[in-house]
């Protein structure tokens, strides 16, 4: 069996609070590893009205914003889909690669299937925080971003833009295979 050609997509998201389906995802923000100048990002119009606000306090998005300028969440979905399959090429599999995965492979999950019936990414997602505790014996307590950052020196910084977090996320993850290589 041979196995395709990975291309790592680091994709971060802001939403309305903590969970997929009570909660709206607002933003996606992505970039191919390999390449973070190859981008993506959308905001999406509002599932629901309900909100943390500390959730749009971080963010500085607007829920009535986003309902008059957002894409309607199948679009969104759609368009991020048709984008991470030409990053990735016939021959290739796309990676879901995030910071704390969990948290927004949740909800491009949810919303992939909700809207699309399919996710591009299949069943799976790396998450860069297991990857550097992993790379470096640390303790889970000492994988924040801010620890991370300290160890590796990255350039970027993350400011809960989903665009730009996704390239910090990227440059996190390559500084990481770097050690290891």
């Amino acid at each position: 069996m041979t196995s395709k050609r990975e291309v790592f997509i680091s994709v971060d998201v802001e939403t309305a609070g903590p969970i997929p389906g009570e909660y709206s995802l607002l933003t996606i923000g992505a970039c191919n590893v390999s390449d973070p100048k190859q981008t993506f990002m959308c905001e999406l119009k509002p599932t629901t009205r309900n909100a943390d606000p500390k959730a749009l306090e971080v963010t500085g998005l607007s829920l009535d914003r986003l309902e008059r300028d957002g894409l309607e969440a199948a679009v969104g979905m759609g368009e991020f889909r048709d984008w991470v399959l030409r990053v990735a090429g016939k021959d290739c599999a796309p990676v879901f690669v995030g910071f704390n995965a969990a948290f927004d492979w949740s909800f491009v999950n949810y919303y992939f299937h909700r809207y699309l019936s399919e996710n591009p990414f299949g069943f799976a997602a790396l998450d860069i925080k297991s990857m550097y505790m992993g790379a470096s014996g640390c303790s889970w307590a000492n994988t924040r971003s801010s620890q991370i950052a300290a160890d590796l020196h990255p350039n970027l910084k993350g400011n809960h833009d989903a665009l730009q977090d996704a390239q910090y996320q990227a440059e996190l993850f390559l500084l990481i295979r770097a050690v290891k290589q």
